[in-house]
């Protein structure tokens, strides 16, 4: 908890940049014989970051569930994958803030991937994602000034269903029928979001 909460903090200070929200519109991806069974979110140690706005975890479940559906729906494969996700943190920004802090909206999940064939999780360890909002550079005093906060939360959850895609991209080979021993020693690895985290080390 206390490291989610360190994690929000030092979120609120990280720059970012076009503003997606609803539908997705950018081409299919490689997913191999992907394709998407339950789409369970939970979020049963919700934290709110400081200088937040506030928002229940109905809100954000049905959010994220409603990204991941429209993003990953799209996939018709055989390989029937079900995705667990849990909501761990967030910071919806505000109006109000000191105008130095500029102060972004952020998304922590944690992400788990079970195989229907085997009837067993492809990764032992949950994935952890991290997402910022993207703004307009009309925006850069901080999305608590020109979203609302059903929009911040929708641009958030549309990020996190993108970073969700692209992780089972990276995958792909371990969700087809027949993957080599080298394939499946590569999958389902760097499970922390080091991209993020070194994004936020780096301010």
């Amino acid at each position: 908890m206390i490291r989610i909460i360190a994690l929000c903090t030092a979120l609120l200070t990280l720059a970012s940049c076009a503003v997606p929200t609803t539908p997705v519109d950018e081409p299919a991806v490689d997913l191999g014989d992907f394709g998407l069974g339950h789409n369970i979110v939970v979020a049963p140690e919700l934290t709110k970051g400081p200088l937040s706005r506030e928002a229940s975890k109905e809100v954000w479940i049905n959010s994220v569930k409603s990204a991941i559906a429209a993003r990953l729906d799209r996939y018709e494969g055989e390989r029937m994958v079900h995705l667990g996700v849990n909501i761990a943190g967030y910071v919806l920004a505000q109006p109000g803030v000191p105008v130095l802090m500029a102060p972004k909206s952020a998304l922590i999940v944690t992400v788990t991937a079970w195989d229907d064939r085997a009837g067993k999780k492809f990764n032992d360890e949950a994935k952890e994602i991290i997402v910022l909002e993207t703004i307009t550079g009309a925006s850069v005093l901080g999305s608590g000034y020109t979203m609302t906060k059903e929009q911040q939360m929708a641009n958030l959850s549309y990020n996190v269903a993108a970073q969700i895609e692209e992780w089972l991209e990276e995958n792909r080979a371990c969700m087809t029928d027949s993957p080599t021993a080298a394939e499946l020693s590569k999958c389902w690895k760097d499970n922390k979001d080091t991209r993020s985290r070194e994004a936020m080390e780096n301010q």
